[in-house]
C-alpha cells in the first residue's frame, strides 16, 4: 500500500469514527430529554412507549429499502443525505412536542426511518475500511457509538440542570450532528461495486432474504440485540425497583452496564484477530449469559453489579462482528447488512413490550430470563460468522 494509500485510509477510518460517535450523540441528546418532552404532552408511561414505538417502526420501514438504496447511490451519499434528514426530524420533535402527540409520533417515525437507513450505509463502509485495513476494527467503530451516547447523554444531564429549553438543546446538537457528519464522509472510500454473481443475477436484498447464513446471523445478531437492549431499557429499574437502590445507585449499574460494553468492543479486535470469530463470539455470549444470571439471581446489589459489567462485556461484540460477517463479501455487502440489520432490529421494536408484560406478571429481573433463552441460542449460532473460505465464495 502507497504512502497516499495509507493517509487516504486512515482519513476514511477517521470518518467512520465521526459517523459513528455522531449517530451515538443524536440519539442520546434526544433521549436525555424524553421526560421533558413526556411532560409537556401529558403521557403515561405505556402511552410515551407507544409512542416510542414510531422509532421502531420508522427503522424497520427503511432497513429494507436501505440495501438496494446504498447499492445504488453508495454509503457516502446514503450517510449525508440521512444525517440531514436525521437532524432535520429529530429538530422536527424539538419544536413540534408544544403542539401535540401527531406531529411528533410523525418526526420520531423519520427519525427512526433515517436512523435504519444511516445505520445500514455507515455498516457498509466501516465493513470497507475493515477489509483494506486488514484488521478486524468493526467493534471499535461501535465503541465509538457508544462514546457518542455517554456524551450526549451527559451534556443532556448538564442542559436539563442549567434550564436549557428542550426546543434549544435539541436543535444544537442537530446542527453539530449534520455540520460534523455532512463534511466528514467525503473521506469515504469508494465502495465495491455490485457486480454480477457468477449465475448472472445481481445481489438483492430479496435474494439475501433466501439465503441460510445471512438469516442465522440477522438470528444471532437479534440475540445480541435484544441482550443489549435490554440492558439499556432495564438494568436501571430492575435495580430500583427488584434490589430497592436509590434512582441515582440504578443509573450508576446502567452506566457500568455502558461501559464495560464500550471497553469491550475497543479491545475486542484483538481477541478477534488473535483467536478469530467464533471462539470469541462464543466465550462472549457464556459471559453475557453468566452476567444476566447473576444480575437476576443476585443475593444483593453489589452482586447485581457485578453481574451488569459481566452481562456488558458479553454483550459487546455481537452486532458489530455479526455486521462483520454480513459484509463478508464485498458485492453482497450492501443486502446482506440490510437484511441482518432489519433482522435485529426487531429486538428494538419487540424486546421492551416483552420484558414490561413479564416485569408486570413476575418483576422485570425475572422478565430478563426471556434474554438468557437468546443468549443460549446464540451460542448455537456462532458457526454462522465463521468467516468464507476462498472455497465457498
Amino acid at each position: 500500500m502507497s504512502t497516499v494509500e495509507t493517509v487516504s485510509l486512515r482519513s476514511s477510518t477517521r470518518s467512520v469514527y465521526v459517523t459513528f460517535i455522531f449517530l451515538g450523540v443524536a440519539m442520546a441528546s434526544f433521549a436525555a430529554r424524553i421526560p421533558q418532552i413526556r411532560d409537556e404532552l401529558g403521557l403515561t408511561p405505556s402511552q410515551l412507549g407507544l409512542v416510542l414505538l414510531a422509532i421502531a417502526a420508522g427503522s424497520i420501514t427503511s432497513l429494507p429499502l436501505a440495501g438496494h438504496m446504498v447499492s445504488r447511490f453508495g454509503s457516502r451519499v446514503m450517510v449525508g443525505t440521512m444525517a440531514v434528514v436525521l437532524g432535520s426530524a429529530l429538530a422536527g420533535v424539538a419544536v413540534s412536542f408544544h403542539y401535540g402527540v401527531v406531529p411528533v409520533v410523525i418526526a420520531l417515525y423519520v427519525y427512526g426511518f433515517s436512523t435504519g437507513a444511516w445505520d445500514v450505509a455507515m455498516n457498509v463502509q466501516a465493513a470497507v475500511v475493515e477489509r483494506r485495513l486488514g484488521r478486524s476494527i468493526m467493534s471499535r467503530f461501535h465503541a465509538g457509538y457508544s462514546v457518542g451516547t455517554v456524551v450526549g447523554a451527559l451534556a443532556g444531564a448538564g442542559a436539563v440542570k442549567l434550564g436549557v429549553p428542550v426546543t434549544v438543546h435539541v436543535v444544537v446538537a442537530c446542527v453539530l450532528v449534520v455540520a460534523a457528519v455532512v463534511p466528514s464522509v467525503r473521506w469515504f472510500v469508494a465502495d465495491e461495486s455490485a457486480t454480477e454473481t457468477e449465475s448472472g443475477e445481481k445481489p438483492s436484498t430479496l435474494t439475501a432474504w433466501r439465503e441460510p447464513r445471512t438469516l442465522l446471523i440477522g438470528l444471532f445478531v437479534l440475540a445480541f440485540a435484544l441482550t443489549e437492549g435490554a440492558g439499556i431499557d432495564w438494568i436501571s429499574i430492575a435495580l430500583i425497583d427488584d434490589y430497592g437502590t436509590e434512582a441515582s445507585t440504578g443509573t450508576l449499574g446502567f452506566a457500568l452496564f455502558l461501559a464495560a460494553m464500550t471497553v469491550g468492543r475497543w479491545y475486542g479486535p484483538n481477541l478477534l484477530d488473535r483467536y478469530g470469530r467464533v471462539p470469541v463470539l462464543r466465550g462472549l455470549a457464556v459471559a453475557g449469559l453468566g452476567g444476566l444470571l447473576i444480575f437476576v439471581f443476585g443475593p444483593s446489589a453489589p452482586v447485581a453489579f457485578a453481574g451488569a459489567m459481566l452481562w456488558g462485556l458479553g454483550a459487546s461484540l455481537g452486532f458489530p462482528v455479526g455486521m462483520s460477517a454480513a459484509a463478508d463479501e464485498p458485492a453482497k455487502a450492501p443486502a446482506r447488512v440490510a437484511v441482518v440489520a432489519s433482522i435485529g432490529y426487531c429486538a428494538f421494536l419487540g424486546g421492551p413490550p416483552l420484558i414490561g408484560f413479564l416485569g408486570d406478571h413476575f418483576t422485570v429481573s425475572r422478565g430478563l430470563l426471556a434474554v438468557a433463552m437468546l443468549l443460549v441460542l446464540s451460542i448455537a449460532l456462532t458457526p454462522a460468522l465463521r468467516e468464507p473460505t476462498a472455497e465457498s465464495t
